[in-house]
């Protein structure tokens, strides 16, 4: 009997994992996860690029299936999968594997959203398929990491890791949704892998595009399946063929052990990190340290100078260009800028210590942020270097007009297994990120479906309480701008 190949394995794994097996802990970082990607969902709805999207989607018509959180009718469900996971990655607040530096619910919490809600899945079976589909993708990332390098062979070619390998994950949750067995999973990831696709070049000099890369896996993923439930079918060796996925993708270089080695056994999924900050998680470290630095006293106003040393590979994201990242043109580019990272540290204000209203095109072109993010130079360390990327640590040293030196060092990142969110600061984030555009009331229900999820009958009524999402600026919110008062002027 031949050996069966890696699509073939996983496909297996997918299709006939019971989901009365899953582990409990598996179980209760699914939950956590919809949470938070809900959660996400809604408080990214008014962005002028989620608008762009959900405007896409209302255009295209169709049957209602699904519901695109921000519309008030059902859409086909592979829109709504687009939409939402359009929505789900737009503020950059989604969860990270290390060290894939995958963002693997954004696209594979949508795809099955819409699935679970076309076909009256049970929750028990909506947990589960986003439990096998959050391994597949973290698996596939993982095989495309080079630990030797330490660095994904995807980035190295430019790739966003997240989005191809979302929607093989993605397929094959929306394939288990649909009832299809290991054959027709494997089709679905066959097709899907035709379908992935994701260029990272936006990180570093600009343009929106990434926010769509999630949603266009989600989309993928449903569609997918869906073509492989009317008879479409894949190669049996999409993955690692000689014209498969690794070696289109990667040129080759993959490591199979990565995909098989304790496959349903051994669980990656809640490890996965929770984001506590709305910016590229390299960033989170100098966040961190600046906060730091300020509960310890430091006035922004006596800053002359400031050193950010951060890991060598992650200088060509977050601070390169450098002139470019010291002057981030909207709220977008500042999410992925080093020095933006400590000067919102330093200034200010969310939730969780900074969050989504320190990101605004209006502070992000501040005079006073500006000012203080060109006196920012980031630089490889080598403390750094030797702990990524199974971290994203940071240290940073501040000299102030007296000669005095602070110096601060994050070393593990909040939100990961060292250091992780708890329950409560999950809910504050989650009911955060909903407020004013969800009542109170209706975000508590929420909340209280997605804690029960697993024993629901479907996850119609979570997805219809969505239906209530006001896109709009909550009324009475104070100005952005108004946070620069913690970092005030020179003069």
């Amino acid at each position: 009997m031949a050996e069966r190949t890696l699509g073939q394995r996983l496909a297996a794994f997918a299709a006939d994992t019971p989901a009365a097996g899953l582990p409990p802990e598996v179980v209760d970082s699914v939950r956590r996860r919809v949470l938070d990607v809900v959660g996400l969902c809604v408080a990214a709805s008014p962005l002028p690029t989620s608008q762009a999207a959900l405007a896409y989607v209302g255009e295209q018509g169709g049957r209602g299936q699904a519901r695109a959180i921000g519309l008030d009718t059902r859409v086909p469900a592979a829109l709504a999968a687009f939409a939402n996971g359009v929505l789900a990655h737009s503020l950059d607040y989604d969860d990270t594997h290390l060290p894939s530096v995958l963002h693997p619910s954004a696209s594979v919490v949508p795809a099955a959203l819409a699935a679970a809600e076309l076909t009256g899945a049970s929750g028990r079976e909506t947990v589960a398929a986003i439990a096998v589909g959050l391994e597949v993708c973290i698996r596939v990332g993982m095989a495309g990491y080079d630990r030797t390098a330490g660095n994904s062979v995807f980035f190295e070619h430019g790739q966003h890791a997240t989005s191809i390998c979302g929607t093989l994950g993605g397929a094959v949750a929306v394939a288990r949704l649909f009832g299809l067995d290991a054959g027709q999973t494997l089709d679905s990831l066959g097709v899907a892998a035709s379908m992935a696709a994701g260029l990272i070049e936006a990180n570093r000099t600009g343009g929106t595009v990434k926010r769509i890369h999630c949603g266009w896996a989600a989309h993928a993923a449903v569609t997918a399946a869906s073509l492989a439930k009317h008879g479409i079918s894949g190669p049996p060796t999409v993955l690692e063929g000689r014209f498969g996925f690794f070696q289109a993708f990667l040129r080759g270089e993959f490591d199979p052990t990565e995909i098989v080695d304790g496959l349903g056994a051994r669980w990656a999924v809640p490890g996965i990190f929770f984001k506590p900050y709305p910016a590229n998680h390299f960033t989170h470290a100098a966040i961190d340290a600046a906060i730091a630095l300020r509960e310890r006293g430091l006035a922004v106003a006596d800053i002359d100078k400031i050193t950010l040393g951060v890991p060598t590979p992650v200088i060509r994201t977050i601070g390169q260009p450098i002139d470019r990242k010291r002057a981030p043109r909207t709220g977008y580019e500042a999410q992925f800028s080093g020095p933006y990272a400590v000067v919102a540290g330093l200034c200010g204000g969310g939730v969780l210590g900074v969050g989504p209203d320190d990101f605004t095109d209006a502070l992000a072109a501040d005079p006073v942020r500006r000012a203080l993010m060109a006196r920012v130079e980031v630089v490889p360390d080598d403390r750094c270097d030797a702990i990524f990327p199974y971290q994203f640590p940071a240290v940073l040293r501040v000299v102030t007009r007296d000669g005095r030196v602070w110096a601060a060092e994050v070393l593990a990142n909040r939100g990961g297994p060292q250091r992780p969110l708890s329950t409560a600061e999950l809910a504050l984030k989650f009911h955060h990120n909903v407020a004013g555009r969800l009542a109170p009331d209706v975000a508590t229900q929420v909340e209280q479906e997605i804690g029960r999820l697993d024993q629901a009958a479907d996850v119609r009524r979570l997805t219809g309480l969505l239906a209530a999402v006001n896109t709009a600026p909550p009324a009475g919110t104070p100005a952005p701008t108004s946070l620069a008062s913690a970092c005030p002027s020179e003069e």
